[in-house]
């Protein structure tokens, strides 16, 4: 059975906002909320063998232009959320970006997707939904590569509006300070 009031790790009651009185799931209403400019930020890795590293440097890859479909990818991504998560509401969307940054040292791939709207929730999954799919997609496209590759550290780095404020991830260097 599920409970709708539960305890989290430190002990606090949470009431949790996807289960109706008689504990089914629901989608959270919002119709309440104010619109609000509301930004994500998520990001993530991929780490790969050389070979498949210098074969999407160099566009030379039998599936055709790596990082330009990944970026296609997770665009396509951020806009399909809510088909693929089953609580996120539909939105209208009015940006969405999506960067790559080439980590030779890894070697691999660094993802970075922006999602961006005005409305009554905001866009955390949409960025992070993008990011994980524009990493996979790379995967799929160099895996007669190199199938050994990890996707890692797939995170929010930050979020902008809405009735839970701004958050923005702390690096481990600004921790040490």
């Amino acid at each position: 059975m599920v409970y709708k009031i539960i305890e989290n790790f430190e002990g606090k009651i949470l009431n949790l906002t996807h289960l109706d009185e008689k504990n089914r799931p629901k989608m959270v209403d919002v119709s309440e909320k104010n619109n609000t400019t509301r930004v994500a930020i998520a990001s993530g890795k991929i780490t790969m063998s050389q070979d498949a590293f210098d074969a999407i440097v160099s566009n030379n890859t039998k599936k055709g232009p790596v990082i330009q479909t990944a970026v296609i990818a997770a665009i396509m991504g951020v806009k399909k959320t809510s088909e693929m998560i089953p609580m996120c509401h539909p939105l209208l969307l009015t940006g969405i970006n999506c960067d790559v940054e080439e980590l030779p040292e890894l070697p691999g791939f660094k993802l970075i997707v922006t999602a961006k709207l005005k409305g009554q929730t905001g866009v955390e999954m949409e960025a992070l939904t993008g990011t994980s799919i524009g990493l996979l997609t790379i995967y799929d496209m160099v895996k007669a590569i190199d199938k050994g590759m990890i996707i890692s550290d797939v995170q929010l780095e930050s979020k902008a509006g809405g009735k839970s404020g701004d958050f923005e991830r702390q690096s481990i260097k600004d921790t040490k300070k």
